[in-house]
């Protein structure tokens, strides 16, 4: 594959393409049909950042040309100028969603985070962790060095889960200094046995950069632990 047609392929899967809605699946019994699918598949995947730029017709004459041999209708230098054009384009405009994403998520962070202070029964520490006792255990606390077993679950402010050990079915284990400050903070105030509920600005989270799909950028947190021991 050539440089720029894999720089362009490699760019951030933001949307699915909307140049043509999905039509009949064809017979898929041999195993040629079914790898046929499968690069189909792949490629149309891959090519998700390309939302509304990808001319279907265009395409499929470019693909039919190369798949038969034939001399192309342009030029390498004009194909790899549209595609340079297209790349930058693909990228500004990520860049541009991003930016509008974190912005929108500090805002609406710091909105959320103002009120919840104002809660009864919430408490907010000297770095801006906020954090509820649900249940307060009369174990040790952990220190930075310890490995713990919790079950936890981590949503956004608007309700979405993207972790949960309840769901995995087994509490989780792993060292108090392995975790984002705001997580790591949190355990260190509680004692075995305790359950919180803590609120995390995205200073001490994930930050700018996010985490994954879910776990946009400047995205505040919000978990339920039970810290269920220290192991040792």
């Amino acid at each position: 594959m050539r440089p720029i047609i894999a720089a362009v392929l490699a760019l951030p899967l933001v949307a699915l393409v909307a140049c043509q809605g999905r039509e009949g699946v064809p017979s898929l019994r041999t195993e040629d049909q079914k790898a046929s699918y499968g690069i189909g598949l792949q490629m149309g995947e891959q090519l998700q950042a390309a939302e509304g730029r990808i001319d279907v017709n265009a395409f499929m004459a470019g693909f039919r040309d190369g798949m038969a041999g034939r001399d192309p209708a342009l030029s390498q230098d004009e194909i790899e100028a549209a595609l340079m054009a297209l790349g930058e384009a693909i990228q500004e405009e990520e860049m541009a969603r991003y930016a509008e994403e974190a912005e929108r998520n500090a805002r609406e962070g710091a909105a959320f985070l103002e009120e919840n202070r104002a809660k009864e029964g919430v408490q907010v520490t000297e770095s801006g962790l906020q954090y509820e006792v649900l249940r307060e255990g009369e174990g040790e606390r952990p220190s930075l060095e310890d490995q713990v077993s919790i079950h936890y679950r981590g949503t956004l402010i608007d309700g979405t889960q993207f972790d949960s050990s309840y769901d995995r079915g087994e509490p989780a284990v792993f060292g108090v200094g392995g975790v984002i400050s705001g997580f790591a903070e949190a355990l260190q105030l509680m004692p075995e046995g305790s359950h919180y509920r803590v609120f995390i600005p995205s200073e001490l989270g994930y930050g700018p950069q996010g985490s994954g799909r879910v776990i946009g950028p400047n995205a505040t947190l919000i978990f339920e632990i039970e810290l269920l021991e220290i192991v040792r």
